[in-house]
C-alpha cells in the first residue's frame, strides 16, 4: 500500500537530522550560514502601546532575546556538523543531539524559537479575528472563537510560573491549546505552534505587574490574525 504524504513526511522529519548530517557539505570557518541571529523587531518599540510598552520591548527583544540568540551560538561552537540548521529542526531533533548541549539547545534555542514567532504574531492595529482555513478550524475544534479565546486564557491563566500558551497544529492534522515550561517549544513534541502567548513575567510585568489576567486579555488587541491564518494554510498545506 502507497504511503500517504502525512506518512511520507513523518519518516522524512524522522530521518531529516542523519540525511542533513551526511549529506551537508563542509561548513567554512567563519561562514554567517551557520550562526543564529536576532531577527529585528517588523515594528517600533513603542508600536503595541498601550498593550505593551516601549520599554518591555525594548527589554524583552534586545535583551532577553539576543541572550538567548548569543548563548545559543556558543553552545553550538564545538558541534558544527549541527551549525546552520534551521531552528526549527534543531529543536525537532532535540534528542538527537549531543548529551552535553541538549539542555542549552531546549533552554536557548526554544527562546529563538518562540520569541521568533511571538514577534511576528503581533502587528500595530491588531486584534479582530482571524480568516480562512484558521477561522474555520478554530470554530470547529472550540465551538467559536471567543470559547477559543476563553480557553487560551484560561490555560495561560492556570498556568504555573514561566512558559508559554500555545494554540498549535498537531500531527494529525488537528489543532489544540497547550502549554510549556520555560522556553520549551511544542516543536520538540512534533507539534507546530501556530499562536504563542509568552508567560514569563519580563514580558507585561512592567505594566500589569502580577496581572496575568489582564495581559492575557489585553494581548489579544495586538495579535497578528492576517499573518497568522497565513501561516496556519501554510503549515496546514504540508498535511494534506
Amino acid at each position: 500500500m502507497p504511503l500517504t504524504r502525512r506518512q511520507t513526511l513523518g519518516l522524512l522529519v524522522g530521518s531529516a537530522a542523519t540525511l542533513w548530517l551526511r549529506s551537508r557539505p563542509a561548513v567554512a570557518e567563519g561562514d554567517p550560514s551557520d550562526i543564529y541571529t536576532l531577527p529585528p523587531l517588523p515594528y517600533d518599540y513603542d508600536a503595541l502601546e498601550p498593550v505593551i510598552d516601549a520599554e518591555t520591548m525594548h527589554l524583552h527583544h534586545d535583551k532577553h532575546h539576543a541572550a538567548y540568540v548569543k548563548t545559543l551560538n556558543k553552545a553550538l561552537t564545538p558541534y558544527r556538523q549541527w551549525q546552520g540548521l534551521p531552528i526549527e529542526d534543531l529543536l525537532r531533533h532535540i534528542r538527537q543531539l549531543p548529551t552535553a548541549i541538549q539542555q542549552t539547545v531546549r533552554n536557548h534555542g526554544g527562546g529563538h524559537a518562540n520569541h521568533s514567532l511571538f514577534w511576528q504574531s503581533m502587528a500595530p492595529n491588531g486584534g479582530g479575528e482571524p480568516t480562512g482555513e484558521l477561522a474555520t478550524a478554530i470554530a470547529a475544534t472550540f465551538g467559536s472563537f471567543a470559547e477559543f479565546q476563553t480557553q487560551f486564557q484560561q490555560a495561560g491563566l492556570k498556568h504555573f510560573g514561566s512558559g508559554w500558551v500555545w494554540l498549535v497544529l498537531t500531527p494529525q492534522g488537528n489543532l489544540a491549546i497547550t502549554t510549556t515550561l520555560n522556553q520549551d517549544s511544542p516543536l520538540m513534541e512534533g507539534q507546530v505552534p501556530i499562536l504563542g502567548n509568552d508567560l514569563w513575567e519580563h514580558a507585561y510585568y512592567l505594566t500589569y505587574r502580577n496581572r496575568r489576567d489582564q495581559y492575557l486579555e489585553a494581548w489579544w488587541q495586538v495579535v497578528n490574525w492576517p499573518w497568522l491564518s497565513d501561516r496556519y494554510a501554510q503549515m496546514r498545506a504540508l498535511l494534506a
